[in-house]
């Protein structure tokens, strides 16, 4: 294992994989031991510690290999950012903007229409009051009418049901339009 550290860049594959081979050579030979020992008295089995000492070269190794290979790793990195050449229009320096300014003109764009229906909204709902008081006025002078042309009290109960059913109908035309206006802000937003 002192080796390892001191041996250059070329051989030191070759040096682990020598100490590979002697690690797994003594891994079977300790795995005969073991079949081995179990034979043995209690008092003469020492092939655990021989094991962990064993696992901790093995451990050793794996480190060792780790660490070259992340410094190998590193040592590529350094040389491409060394030799790479960087100029003013090169396409690895420049800021993806377009998605950011196309997802703020949607906002923009969803906003202004969100508007634009409010003030629809609202315009509809100022001309339903309206008609609602130019009903109301109709329908006085409809009673004004009939009271004078003296109509009959069923003709004036079916005028007034109606009515009642006319106001159900308009109270219903506005809840239609109110969850079509919430269901486009839903999902416009």
């Amino acid at each position: 294992m002192g080796r390892l550290e001191t041996t250059d860049r070329e051989s030191v594959h070759l040096l682990e994989n020598e100490l590979q081979a002697r690690i797994d050579q003594i891994f079977s030979s300790l795995e005969r031991l073991e079949i081995l020992a179990s034979k043995e008295p209690p008092n003469r089995r020492q092939n655990a510690k021989l094991r962990a000492g064993i696992r901790s070269g093995d451990s050793a190794l794996r480190n060792f290999q780790h660490r070259r290979y992340m410094r190998e790793a590193q040592e590529r990195e350094r040389e491409e950012l060394m030799t790479r050449t960087f100029t003013t229009n090169d396409a690895d320096t420049s800021i993806p903007i377009d998605e950011t300014l196309q997802f703020n003109s949607s906002l923009h764009n969803a906003h202004r229409g969100m508007d634009d229906l409010l003030g629809s909204g609202s315009s509809i709902l100022d001309g339903l009051r309206d008609q609602r008081g130019t009903l109301k006025g109709t329908h006085k002078k409809m009673l004004d009418v009939a009271n004078m042309l003296g109509l009959s009290n069923t003709v004036m109960r079916l005028i007034e049901k109606r009515a009642f059913q006319d106001k159900f109908i308009m109270m219903g035309g506005m809840l239609v339009t109110c969850v079509v206006m919430f269901l486009v802000v839903k999902y416009i937003s």
